[in-house]
């Protein structure tokens, strides 16, 4: 199986970019989130919604995709398996784009103060997006050594340990975002529930 090779960069200091690609990824979430800088349009309550059924939807296709390619690894399947990493890897930036513009152009809802399960709903969501931060270096890692090395030569570098790491923080933060999401669609009635706009 031929593998398509990156730049040259990118193949002898994976490291390096991964590292400044979760940078730049920080700095573009952080700063167009909570920087105000006014570049998504205005969307409705009812289409931020949709929005978050969408990428409710996005992100069990991911488990998904990230549960097939471990099963496929663990029975040699390399081809298969790095398709399915491929693809959750595209579903993540496709619920990147869909987050930001259903935050930055729309806004969040939150859970009122004495609503039942309150605390176990803010816990779940702390920890999802606390993972998904800091599984964002070690998913860019895997995936650059993944896409710049043959599959003979990836077992000499790091990139099964890492992708262990990465697929274990990424699946986890996915399904407690699931579960909060689910928690804030089915379990909440209306009036326990406050739409804000904007993040900040």
């Amino acid at each position: 199986m031929s593998t398509v090779r990156g730049p040259q960069f990118a193949r002898e200091h994976p490291r390096a970019l991964a590292a400044v690609l979760t940078v730049v990824g920080y700095v573009v979430v952080i700063g167009t989130v909570y920087g105000g800088a006014g570049i998504y349009p205005e969307i409705s309550e009812s289409t931020v919604d949709l929005l978050a059924h969408a990428i409710a939807v996005v992100n069990t296709a991911t488990i998904g995709c990230l549960l097939a390619g471990v099963y496929w690894i663990k029975n040699d399947e390399v081809a298969k398996h790095r398709k399915a990493m491929l693809t959750a890897f595209a579903l993540i930036l496709l619920f990147l784009v869909m987050y930001l513009l259903k935050t930055g152009g729309g806004g969040r809802k939150e859970i009122i103060a004495g609503a039942p399960l309150r605390g176990l709903y803010l816990g779940s969501l702390g920890i999802h997006i606390v993972l998904s931060v800091l599984s964002v270096p070690f998913v860019l890692y895997a995936i650059t050594l993944g896409l710049t090395h043959t599959p003979a030569e990836l077992r000499e570098t790091a990139h099964a340990r890492v992708g262990r790491i990465a697929v274990t923080a990424w699946l986890v933060s996915l399904v407690l975002g699931i579960g909060a999401y689910l928690m804030l669609t089915f379990y909440y009635a209306p009036e326990q529930i406050e739409f804000v706009r904007g993040m900040a």
